[in-house]
């Protein structure tokens, strides 16, 4: 089952790819902000109990280590209860203390196996969280950078062509003056040349 921040994940990709594509571009979309933000919103307030429940896993390392723990201490008492048992029968003592050393040592292999098992399983289990919270992490990172980029592109484009409009006008209004400067010009020079009443 999918976490609810990989979903949120999901649903920005599909808004950015349901996104209409700006005029005369293969890559520059437009963007609801308020859409956008909502979803980034849930996005941090999600994070933060998706961490905790990683945490919670990774701590279950110790509940682990200490099941192996006892389930060693309990092997090794009842090793040696058989031991104590055999020790104190009166038959073949040689061989009860013989075979006694032997459950010990056995059981002794048996707990340290378990022990190293538990450890390696406990290891594994904290290695793949933190690589997964990793993976997620780079992943938000990533959208929202593209994002960033996408909004930063969209908003210089448009700040390009004010520009260029605004010096086309500004030209216009130049050469509007000029026009205008040599009609005035034009009028006072024919009426300076008119005739005197």
């Amino acid at each position: 089952m999918s976490s609810r921040i990989e979903q949120l994940i999901d649903e920005i990709e599909e808004y950015i790819d349901s996104c209409k594509r700006q005029p005369l571009s293969n890559n520059k979309i437009i963007v609801n902000k308020d859409e956008i933000d909502e979803l980034l919103r849930e996005l941090r307030s999600k994070t933060p109990d998706e961490i905790k429940r990683y945490q919670k896993l990774i701590s279950n390392r110790e509940a682990i280590l200490n099941e192996a723990r006892e389930k060693a201490q309990s092997l090794i008492d009842e090793a040696t209860e058989h031991t104590t048992e055999l020790i104190n029968e009166h038959e073949i003592m040689q061989q009860a203390y013989a075979q006694a050393n032997e459950v010990v040592q056995l059981a002794t292999r048996q707990a340290q196996d378990i022990v190293d098992n538990a450890t390696i399983e406990a290891n594994a289990i904290r290695d793949s969280m933190m690589q997964y919270a990793d993976d997620m992490m780079a992943n938000i990172e990533s959208i929202i950078a593209h994002a960033v980029e996408v909004a930063n592109v969209h908003y210089g484009n448009l700040i390009e062509d004010l520009n260029n409009l605004n010096e086309v006008v500004a030209g216009n209004r130049a050469e509007f003056a000029a026009q205008n400067e040599e009609a005035q010009a034009q009028m006072a020079e024919e009426s300076s040349q008119s005739p005197q009443e």
